[in-house]
């Protein structure tokens, strides 16, 4: 019998999907979570908090985008500066492009590409400094023709790429008359385990400082308590405005230690009141250092018991079984891989977005 190409494909990637489903150990049985041995006991996370230039309000923006690095550069010395030194620094959503609006092909003039030339800079700041740099930035990858990509990137300490974290999922139907238009692991969660493996949808970074992952999500608690299923220790966030409660009841019911890295706003403006206030939280939820400024950029940090924290902790206990009968029955209204598609029939705008998302809701064509 002779089967097409098509078919032939959808077969092997049937096969391969079943295989990783069953041969991966995502979550251990007994609480353990893997880790690799520790440099030191107590380690230290600075917070940078700036402002953003956007990318679009240049004539030229990869003058913006010059511009821009070399203030990252510059706030970034002066966190390596401080005493102690940080293990960590961490910036916010979008340093380098600057928030962007309009269509997706104007978004697109408006990216960068992880890694590629502003990873290599920084990443001489990360091994000048001796610490892991974590960014957020609008990205474009090769692979993913015309998908507008939200990636947070963590240089390491020899200044090499060593993650590159897609964002999970996109908050939905907060905006009454657009959706966000940028492509998450949800929006073509097949393709992404096909290319990158399930273990890499919820990836967790075994540093010699702790095991770390990094997040852009706002208000979405079940992909707090996956990567802490998975083992994190430091959960590191970025934003483009924040709500304070969503950090600290993250870290609470998680139990691990937290940190929100937020842009600086001017004052007057219609979003300004959550503009900065960055902070860093304790498993308990406490804070344990906040910037006292919307519109000020500035530096906080927080020195994190590393060794006390990890000795005889397990995963965190949800209640799982009880509820699983619960959310087995419950239906996104928006189904996965809603962005797998021709790159050509991606939605071109929010307002577009939101219109696809009316046409594929479960709720609404009931």
């Amino acid at each position: 019998m002779l089967y097409s190409k098509k078919y032939i494909e959808t077969f092997s990637f049937f096969v391969l999907f079943f295989s990783i489903s069953i041969d991966a150990k995502l979550v251990n049985s007994d609480g353990s979570y893997e880790t690799v041995p520790l440099e030191k006991d107590v380690v230290t996370l600075a917070v940078i908090q700036t402002g953003i230039n956007s990318l679009q309000d240049y004539e030229n923006p990869k003058v913006g985008l010059e511009e821009n690095l070399d203030h990252m550069i510059e706030m970034g010395e002066k966190a390596c500066a401080q005493n102690p030194k940080p293990d960590f620094l961490l910036f916010h959503e979008f340093p380098l492009t600057g928030y962007s609006s309009g269509s997706r092909t104007e978004k697109l003039k408006y990216t960068i590409q992880v890694p590629g030339p502003e990873t290599e800079e920084l990443g001489k700041l990360s091994k000048r400094c001796d610490a892991y740099l974590i960014f957020g930035s609008y990205a474009t990858d090769a692979d993913w023709p015309q998908h507008i990509l939200s990636i947070n990137a963590v240089l390491g300490r020899d200044g090499s790429l060593k993650k590159a974290y897609w964002k999970s999922r996109n908050i939905k139907r907060i905006y009454p008359d657009r959706e966000i238009p940028t492509t998450t692991i949800e929006a073509v969660r097949d393709k992404y385990r096909e290319k990158y493996g399930v273990d890499e949808e919820f990836p967790v970074l075994k540093t010699e400082f702790g095991n770390i992952a990094v997040s852009t999500v706002q208000g979405d608690p079940f992909i707090f308590a996956a990567f802490a299923m998975k083992g994190v220790e430091i959960m590191l966030r970025t934003a483009t405005l924040f709500d304070e409660s969503d950090v600290r009841a993250m870290s609470w019911s998680n139990n691990f230690y937290s940190a929100m890295a937020n842009i600086t706003l001017p004052l007057g403006g219609p979003y300004s009141d959550s503009g900065g206030k960055s902070i860093i939280t304790a498993p308990n939820g406490d804070l344990l250092a906040k910037h006292p400024s919307t519109h000020e950029e500035g530096i906080i940090t927080a020195q994190i018991p590393i060794g006390e924290f990890r000795n005889n902790r397990t995963i965190p206990h949800y209640a799982l079984d009880m509820v699983q009968d619960i959310f087995s029955d419950y239906e996104q209204e928006i189904p996965m891989n809603h962005l797998d598609m021709d790159p050509n029939d991606l939605p071109e705008t929010g307002e577009a977005m939101k219109d696809y998302f009316d046409n594929i809701s479960r709720y609404l064509n009931k």
